[in-house]
């Protein structure tokens, strides 16, 4: 990937500032989402002999340490992760990071920092291999004024073009079809609504039938007859739970490229053209 040109870095927190300081006149936080599951054994991690795919080495840096200086160079400050993995927590220590203890799930896990953090909180994960500073201030400039919460997704198109042989599992819109790229923003107090829906629909996830009841047939409905875009999805749930949400796309497609395989570790080696 080609490198920052001279004076990026100060220019990219120029404009991190300047978006924050129009979505209310408060410093943006981040929380990394770096939790250990008990009793599962995650593949990237096993393959690479490490207690945690965090830990992964890409381009001479673990991949926790990526994802901070991605977040710092962004112009946050005020960085907390979330672990339980002692090495894990030893390395957010020594990257200067804030550490929360993980809950039972990720929705939880935001929950519990977002009490302590408080809006606007940006969330990602510690599996984020090439976040760049500047998918987060396009991100932040992007979501629409009066927004509580947003999530980043990306278009196949943008997959395809960054990486063609990327194998994902593709929500279908009318406007496309779209994946997840694990950066969302809690932008304002009442996002906790968006956390409390994320909670409840964690706690049903084997029963789909009550999701749906939960939200309504309206979307559904929508979904099934083609007619639901992506912002329109996440504007709809969001008013269900009565907020104003958001679906920003993402400018690159490698936004939406997370390490949840051992594949994915030596895809993300082979694009910082390095093996370690």
């Amino acid at each position: 990937m080609a490198g920052t040109p001279p004076g990026a870095g100060r220019a990219g927190r120029d404009v991190a500032r300047m978006a924050i300081k129009a979505r209310g006149k408060v410093k943006l936080s981040a929380l990394i989402l770096a939790g250990s599951r008990p009793g599962v054994v995650d593949p990237v991690a096993a393959s690479e002999g490490i207690a945690h795919k965090a830990l992964a080495g890409v381009a001479g840096k673990p991949i926790l340490a990526r994802v901070v200086e991605a977040l710092r160079e962004a112009g946050i400050t005020r960085i907390a992760v979330a672990a339980n993995d002692p090495q894990v927590m030893a390395l957010a220590e020594a990257l200067g990071t804030e550490l929360v203890p993980p809950q039972a799930g990720p929705s939880a896990s935001v929950g519990a920092a977002f009490a302590d953090l408080g809006a606007p909180l940006l969330v990602t994960t510690a599996d984020h291999a090439l976040l760049r500073a500047e998918w987060v201030r396009e991100f932040i400039a992007d979501v629409p004024d009066g927004t509580d919460a947003a999530v980043l997704l990306a278009s196949r198109e943008a997959v395809m073009r960054a990486m063609p042989e990327s194998r994902r599992t593709w929500l279908r819109l009318a406007d496309g079809d779209w994946s997840g790229c694990n950066i969302f923003l809690m932008a304002s107090p009442r996002a906790i609504n968006a956390i409390e829906a994320w909670k409840a629909v964690e706690a049903d996830r084997k029963r789909p039938w009550k999701i749906a009841a939960r939200f309504g047939l309206r979307p559904l409905w929508l979904y099934i007859t083609g007619r639901l875009t992506s912002d329109g999805a996440v504007s709809l749930l969001g008013r269900r739970v009565g907020i104003e949400a958001h679906a920003v796309a993402a400018r690159d497609g490698l936004a939406a490229v997370d390490v949840d395989k051992p594949q994915d570790l030596a895809d993300v080696r082979r694009i910082t053209g390095n093996e370690f």
